[in-house]
């Protein structure tokens, strides 16, 4: 069996696309999607850029050539051939656009972000909203956007292994990113709306065991403090009570 026919085999596979596994019992998908080839080829694989290039080329040598005296036809084989070679650079960028965004399928649930990424190597992030600290959004002029996330800590993410999953030049402290999904600004308000309710509903788990342990204390005379969990002290990755979540700031142009 081809490669092709491997990973078919595991997309079918998956219990929820984009998943490798179900959802736990009461986790609610609020928004499924995935990048918008073109949009992905614009602007990450650079294609108009490439095809400027060459034809910029193109159009210098062409220029050379006439200002020197070379036949006409000459000139004209000159331009063909740099405005070939823009257009097999388009297809190329294009055929990877295409490859990766169909490889990639974003989940945004009540509890996490889930990114199923990679075309030659797949994996899938699962990124809990307490790991998270803040979302942005930035628009695009033909409907698309992206949808950066601000992980809290290191986040152990690689760049690489991110890529174009990721914010642009956010090397040291990558940030992983819906990139180009269609109609984003709704798509940030659901996460907005989900990353706000999870944190009022850890707010209120904690002050429930914070409560607990404080009647746990005072019946044992054990300070309740010193035995809450990291998590409601605040000292783990997990976000302290009370702390806020950025929502998706305002709209900036496009680069």
């Amino acid at each position: 069996m081809d490669e092709r026919g491997r990973r078919s085999e595991e997309f079918d596979a998956e219990p929820v696309r984009g998943l490798p596994e179900a959802p736990p019992a009461g986790e609610r998908i609020l928004w499924q999607g995935s990048p918008d080839w073109r949009s992905l080829a614009r602007r990450c694989f650079r294609t108009r850029w490439a095809a400027g290039v060459f034809l910029t080329l193109g159009g210098w040598q062409a220029l050379r050539m006439w200002a020197e005296g070379a036949p006409g036809a000459e000139i004209v084989a000159v331009a063909a051939w740099f405005a070939g070679l823009a257009a097999i650079a388009v297809a190329v960028l294009s055929g990877f656009a295409w490859l990766t965004a169909r490889a990639a399928v974003y989940n945004v649930t009540d509890r996490r972000v889930a990114m199923r990424i990679g075309t030659a190597l797949t994996v899938t992030l699962n990124l809990p909203y307490r790991w998270i600290d803040g979302a942005d959004l930035r628009l695009h002029a033909d409907g698309t956007g992206d949808v950066p996330l601000t992980l809290g800590g290191s986040g152990g993410l690689g760049y690489l292994v991110l890529w174009p999953h990721c914010r642009p030049w956010k090397v040291a402290r990558p940030q992983p990113m819906l990139r180009c999904v269609p109609d984003a600004g709704p798509v940030a308000t659901i996460l907005a709306d989900a990353m706000r309710a999870d944190l009022a509903r850890r707010e209120a788990q904690d002050e429930r065991q914070g409560g607990a342990k404080i009647s746990a204390g005072a019946a044992s005379g054990v300070s309740p403090v010193a035995d809450r969990p990291r998590a409601a002290r605040g000292e783990g990755p997990c976000p302290a009570a009370g702390e806020t979540v950025q929502e998706p700031g305002a709209a900036v142009p496009a680069e």
